[in-house]
């Protein structure tokens, strides 16, 4: 059973390291932003109510955050593992996950961070939104995503440090550099 989590700021290439991550431990990436757009498309009344939330223009609260979490990590395919993206994001979501995995007598095998230098992230999205003619992928839109990244999630990494659960890696260079990196700090763990 392997139990993984992707933190890093937008664009550092946790969707593509998670994709790699569940092929080479059989576990599903389970990335918060699919299962709202899935919720929302199922029409779920979980999705709903994040639907009505986010149409408002609001932020979905922790607990129904935490709530599709839950429900997700019920699934059978996350019976022998998963790794997140995009959650947990608050001190919060930290403590539910924590008491979510403990009733189940588990916990986090690793948090890995994907550290990249935020020019750098910049650049690699804004060649990315041309390629894939992404409008809303402005220069000032990807540094404010940045912004947020540093001031909401950023706080957490130090969380994960103090439980030496943290791993970090550099997330510039080429995808397979990057996903070497990622396997050779995990084989050290152990995980």
């Amino acid at each position: 059973m392997t139990r993984l989590l992707i933190v890093g700021p937008p664009g550092a290439g946790k969707g593509t390291q998670s994709a790699r991550l569940s092929a080479r431990y059989s576990i599903p990436p389970i990335a918060t932003g699919d299962i709202f757009r899935q919720n929302i498309r199922d029409e779920t009344p979980l999705g709903l109510e994040v639907k009505a939330i986010v149409d408002a223009g609001d932020y979905v609260p922790d607990s129904l955050t935490n709530a599709l979490v839950s429900d997700r990590l019920e699934q059978d395919d996350a019976a022998n593992g998963f790794i997140l993206d995009g959650y947990p994001r608050t001190l919060e979501q930290i403590g539910y996950l924590d008491r979510l995995l403990a009733s189940q007598e588990q916990s986090l095998d690793a948090v890995i961070l994907l550290n990249a230098d935020t020019d750098e992230v910049v650049e690699r999205l804004s060649k990315r939104a041309v390629e894939q003619g992404r409008a809303d992928d402005t220069e000032v839109a990807i540094r404010h995503r940045q912004a947020v990244f540093a001031r909401e999630t950023a706080p957490l990494i130090p969380v994960y440090r103090d439980k030496g659960l943290l791993i970090e890696v550099d997330g510039l260079g080429e995808i397979d550099d990057v996903s070497s990196r990622i396997a050779d700090a995990l084989d050290a763990r152990g995980v």
